[in-house]
């Protein structure tokens, strides 16, 4: 058996260019990891298919990307040397723009490809990840990353590795809904990248946060909440979930401990190194 953490993400940022003649959008932004996530753990047995532990209530677990992974990868190589179980400890609040989905599947190929004596190159697990979803490559990769095209170009960046309190609302955002939405904001004018590589990132935004907050009135009452509280706050992602940066733990534990009712909420280090590739790299 071999067990492996799958990070949360935070969109420190995310600007909205423009959209495709195929429907995508294209974006910047910049991922950091959390040390905050979820928890899979691979079993090898001598059968052939893919099952997954526990169901997750009211999902179908074939449309789980943690099994849509395995089966991109296992038709990739064409002939998997044996089935696997896997177990989720699921942490990573679904439809929270934390990248829990694109996590699990990232550490999924990552840990196939050991168990399975795969020796593929992290470009080739990057590129079946791809076909998973835009974010899965960063996970992959497992470096906080200035992203843009459609979120598959990606360069490392090393943002300050500060302290986060993140907010979960009472409510579950539907990404598609957002990106399909005419009242998006979708011509941001490209910004360059090397602020990305200094953390100076303060005048950034997040495109969908006030379309966001219309649809979802709790997002909003959260977000004006943090604001109140420490000035700094954003969306990640197309949400729910928002967050403040803070220079120390105790810091945002106080606030934490402040919240409304009703609103979860927890407090992690930022990473600019994957929790998951730590833990490969313990495991050579």
């Amino acid at each position: 058996m071999l067990t492996l953490p799958a990070p949360a993400k935070l969109n420190l940022f995310l600007h909205i260019t423009g959209r495709r003649d195929d429907g995508y959008h294209t974006l910047q932004t910049l991922f950091q990891f959390l040390d905050f996530g979820d928890s899979l753990s691979f079993q090898l047995d001598s059968g052939t298919g893919v099952r997954l532990s526990p169901d997750l209530p009211g999902f179908d677990p074939a449309e789980n990307l943690v099994v849509k992974a395995a089966n991109k990868l296992r038709s990739y190589i064409g002939s998997p040397p044996t089935g696997v179980t896997i177990h989720l400890d699921k942490r990573i609040p679904m439809g929270g723009g934390l990248g829990g989905g694109s996590s699990d599947a990232a550490t999924t190929l990552l840990a196939l490809n050991r168990l399975w004596g795969l020796d593929l190159h992290t470009d080739e697990l990057a590129s079946v990840g791809l076909e998973l979803g835009a974010d899965v490559p960063v996970f992959v990769r497992g470096h906080a990353a200035w992203a843009e095209g459609i979120g598959e170009q990606i360069t490392p960046a090393s943002p300050v590795e500060d302290w986060y309190l993140v907010l979960i609302p009472p409510c579950t955002v539907n990404t598609a809904q957002i990106f399909r939405h005419e009242r998006l904001t979708r011509n941001s004018k490209p910004i360059r990248i090397a602020p990305a590589f200094d953390g100076n990132h303060s005048d950034y935004r997040n495109d969908c946060e006030a379309l966001v907050c219309e649809l979802y009135p709790a997002v909003e009452q959260a977000l004006q909440w943090l604001r109140s509280e420490c000035g700094n706050a954003r969306l990640t992602g197309t949400g729910a979930c928002i967050f403040s940066r803070f220079p120390t733990e105790s810091g945002a534990l106080a606030v934490l401990r402040n919240r409304p009712s009703g609103i979860k909420g927890f407090v992690a280090k930022g990473l600019n190194s994957s929790p998951l590739h730590n833990r490969l790299t313990e495991l050579l």
